[in-house]
């Protein structure tokens, strides 16, 4: 298939403070490297009805989950660590409505950082609320010094993160407090940390395409490998596009 893959991709926001305005904002380095691997992003700010959800789920053909802040824990059901720092209500709401439509109707998704937590919370997996306190052993998974705080990584060589990377040693741009716990049913890891931090998953299931980075691929520290994890994806969501043709053929 010629044409290119629209993928959305779900904006951050910030709400209104003093004089300042609200608005919804994203990182260049996701739109630029889905526009490098062959897509062409549509930008979502967060929407708050179900309605306009579906529209703009029937407009395009994969979807992009970005990190960011926390997912609050007390909407699964447990308590607010002290070192949480919370999304803003109308992006998670926002967030997690689009990630139950996604799911439902198996559309292609790529989660990273946040998005790839959110991707496991909504299919049935939970999250360590501070990697500090319930991993004591862990190497350090965030810098404040260093946005660009980078790690080694072990990956699983039948898989997209494994064709991504091969062989050698491994070093990716990680920037996180909490991490997978329980793996969702239906999805398997991919990629650790040496130190066993979950740093990717991908599904098992045939009829979904969804994979979950926990390091960022996007960044401006990331290396010409990490550029085609989204290769991979845009070449998932065109496999996707050609299997719905053929079926309504």
């Amino acid at each position: 298939m010629s044409c290119k893959p629209l993928i959305g991709i779900n904006a951050d926001f910030r709400a209104a403070a003093r004089s300042v305005p609200a608005y919804a904002y994203l990182a260049s380095g996701y739109f630029q490297s889905i526009l490098k691997a062959g897509g062409v992003p549509v930008v979502v700010p967060p929407l708050d009805d179900l309605d306009s959800v579906h529209a703009l789920l029937q407009g395009v053909h994969g979807f992009v989950f970005i990190g960011g802040g926390d997912l609050d824990p007390r909407n699964d059901g447990f308590m607010l660590h002290p070192s949480v720092r919370p999304l803003d209500p109308a992006r998670e709401a926002s967030d997690r409505m689009l990630m139950n439509e996604v799911a439902e109707r198996r559309m292609p998704v790529l989660g990273i950082g946040t998005g790839m937590q959110l991707l496991n919370i909504q299919q049935g997996g939970n999250l360590f609320l501070d990697i500090k306190e319930d991993l004591p052993n862990a190497v350090p998974h965030f810098d404040a010094q260093d946005p660009n705080h980078r790690h080694t990584l072990d990956v699983v060589s039948d898989s997209l993160v494994g064709r991504v990377y091969g062989d050698g040693e491994i070093r990716v741009s990680s920037r996180h407090h909490m991490a997978i716990d329980e793996v969702a049913p239906g999805f398997r890891v991919t990629a650790r940390c040496p130190d066993g931090v979950i740093e990717a998953i991908e599904s098992e299931m045939m009829d979904w395409f969804a994979i979950g980075t926990q390091f960022h691929p996007e960044c401006s520290a990331a290396s010409a490998l990490d550029i085609r994890i989204f290769e991979e994806f845009v070449d998932g969501v065109k496999e996707s596009m050609d299997q719905r043709l053929r079926l309504v053929a």
